[in-house]
């Protein structure tokens, strides 16, 4: 709780991911990758609760040991390849709602953002309870700067994705920023709906882009392990 303000995390692991199979308990370093988001949000000091939101016992069971709750489990229609995260999230809203819990705001961790840390979970509720906004997205700063992206026409040449002379300085270059995954956080009113875009979400927090990792590819474990490894405490 912040402010009387109560917040409930939700950290979606469905059972089916392709990319790297069972990647949600995938062992690094010993620990479970799901369990590097548990500990951030046990860790945090406003988050009122913590479930998991799962369609797979497996993946229940390790969230459970590693100090989550996974008080129901996602319904398979809702842990396809192409259902959405937003569905999840009303879903779990609602059956905690049944019994008889609700929350001011919905918080989701995605377990594939394993560098966010506890202090960042709280800086971002500090920050959307003091501006009184109804939603907040986490952003870093772009690596590959849009400046010099560019598309393909059929006629086989470049064409400037920006529309704008690409023939500047590097550090003369706008500053732009991208959705990094990690932290969402919604009101939940009835301006919480399926129709919610999560990554239109309102207000920025901004991070740092050393804490921007995004699990997906096996070759993304093997730079978390080397972060693991250089940030030894």
């Amino acid at each position: 709780m912040y402010k009387g303000k109560t917040f409930l995390a939700i950290i979606p692991a469905r059972g089916g991911s392709k990319g790297i199979p069972r990647k949600n308990i995938t062992i690094i370093n010993g620990k479970p990758l799901i369990q590097y988001t548990i500990d951030e949000a046990k860790n945090s000091k406003y988050l009122d609760r913590i479930i998991v939101s799962t369609d797979d016992k497996e993946i229940a069971e390790v969230a459970e040991k590693c100090g989550a709750e996974v008080p129901f489990l996602r319904p398979k229609e809702l842990a396809t390849d192409n259902a959405k995260t937003i569905d999840a999230l009303i879903h779990a809203v609602k059956e905690l709602e049944k019994r008889g819990s609700k929350y001011d705001y919905v918080v989701l961790l995605q377990p594939t953002q394993p560098l966010r840390r506890s202090w960042h979970i709280d800086e971002a509720i500090q920050k959307i309870v003091e501006t009184n906004e109804e939603s907040l997205v986490s952003v870093s700063e772009v690596k590959e700067h849009p400046i010099l992206m560019r598309t393909i026409g059929e006629d086989g040449k470049v064409k400037n994705l920006m529309g704008i002379s690409s023939t500047v300085r590097r550090q003369d270059f706008p500053t732009f920023y991208k959705v990094n995954g990690a932290i969402y956080i919604n009101k939940i009113n009835e301006n919480f709906t399926k129709n919610t875009s999560l990554n239109d979400n309102k207000l920025a927090y901004l991070m740092d882009k050393k804490y921007d990792l995004d699990i997906d590819e096996p070759i993304d474990l093997e730079f978390f392990k080397l972060f693991l490894q250089l940030n030894k405490s």
